[in-house]
């Protein structure tokens, strides 16, 4: 959307987004981030959204009245709420296809070891690497079914520098889907580690 503002008598027009679908994966990372590095600061948090979200310069950010920031923050607001939360199994990112892994039952544990480390290193830091691990190129199609591409450190890499243009509303969504699974999988993993002793040790 286009946006006016007076400044000095002078009109100028400026580019604020229209859709959720216009953010990628390394501008939601870094609103993420500001948001977290504001530390419960609103003016230093909407100054961030304005500029991440915005073509505004900083300069002019600053001299907004709190009406105009207040307004804008709501239409950042409602666009933000109307992003699509369904899971988007197959993704196309730089004339590429890519599956979400198609049964995270069957993670293992170099997955899941890695998106551990990537957790435990802050998920604003390493967006591009889960999403470089949950998503890989399909190798094979049937129906509704595919299969994609065994996991691989190396090939991984070159995905996360691919992933940076991915949309965040499909990041957001398959984040949403992996936190159902990881939290369902935290509830029973203790249980299956002990049978698992058992079983090796007798």
């Amino acid at each position: 959307m286009i946006i006016n503002i007076n400044k000095n008598g002078k009109k100028e027009s400026y580019k604020v987004i229209d859709s959720w679908e216009d953010v990628n994966l390394e501008t939601w990372a870094a609103l993420v981030a500001a948001s977290k590095g504001a530390k419960g600061n609103k003016a230093a948090e909407a100054m961030a959204n304005i500029s991440h979200l915005s073509d505004i310069p900083q300069k002019l950010i600053k001299q907004l009245s709190l009406s105009d920031v207040s307004n804008l923050m709501g239409k950042l607001a409602d666009i933000q709420s109307r992003a699509n939360t369904n899971l988007i199994n197959k993704i196309e990112v730089d004339g590429k296809i890519y599956g979400y892994m198609p049964n995270l039952e069957e993670i293992t544990l170099g997955e899941w070891a890695d998106l551990e480390s990537c957790i435990s290193d802050g998920i604003e830091n390493s967006l591009t690497k889960i999403m470089a691990i949950l998503y890989r190129p399909i190798v094979s199609t049937k129906g509704n079914f595919y299969t994609i591409e065994a996991y691989d450190v190396e090939s991984k890499k070159l995905r996360e520098q691919v992933f940076k243009e991915m949309p965040a509303e499909q990041v957001q969504s398959a984040l949403l889907f992996f936190w159902t699974f990881v939290n369902e999988l935290l509830k029973i993993l203790p249980r299956f580690t002990t049978e698992k002793l058992k079983t090796m040790t007798s």
